[in-house]
């Protein structure tokens, strides 16, 4: 089968058409700036998604604890008032500031990686018959049971 001469010369157009404008495309992207690289920001995010549920689950923990204690630690860490401002505030000395800020400091690390742990938001963090902490200590329920009997 011959192919008519006609047929040569629009196809030759057209691969010519097609050089050109692909060389012209090359030409063009070559005197673009360089694109600036992106950081990769799925790692922050990822923290402030536990830092999130570490926050959600420190205020559900603080409303665990006895009034007095929760009054005192909301002064001291979260007012930022000191010992004796406290102390006044609340009129009690300061030494049962102290003591009460210790005793609800201890509490809420127990009881901040136990709403973790019954969190479902962190059930990817659960393993075996302990939970796993963001921080990745293993750390297990500290339910009192009740006798029966």
């Amino acid at each position: 089968m011959r192919v008519p001469p006609w047929l040569l010369g629009i196809a030759t157009n057209v691969m010519r058409n097609i050089a050109r404008a692909a060389r012209r495309h090359r030409d063009a992207m070559s005197r673009l700036p360089s694109p600036e690289a992106m950081p990769d920001f799925s790692n922050e995010v990822v923290g402030q998604m536990t830092d999130a549920r570490r926050l959600a689950a420190a205020a559900r923990a603080l409303q665990r604890l006895k009034r007095n204690e929760r009054e005192v630690f909301s002064l001291v860490v979260w007012s930022d008032l000191g010992y004796a401002a406290t102390a006044e505030a609340l009129g009690i000395p300061v030494g049962t500031v102290r003591s009460r800020l210790s005793r609800a400091r201890q509490k809420l690390l127990v009881l901040v990686e136990e709403e973790l742990a019954v969190d479902p938001r962190t059930a990817e963090l659960r393993t075996g018959s302990g939970h796993i902490s963001p921080s990745g200590v293993n750390a297990t329920r500290t339910g009192h049971r009740r006798s029966t009997g």
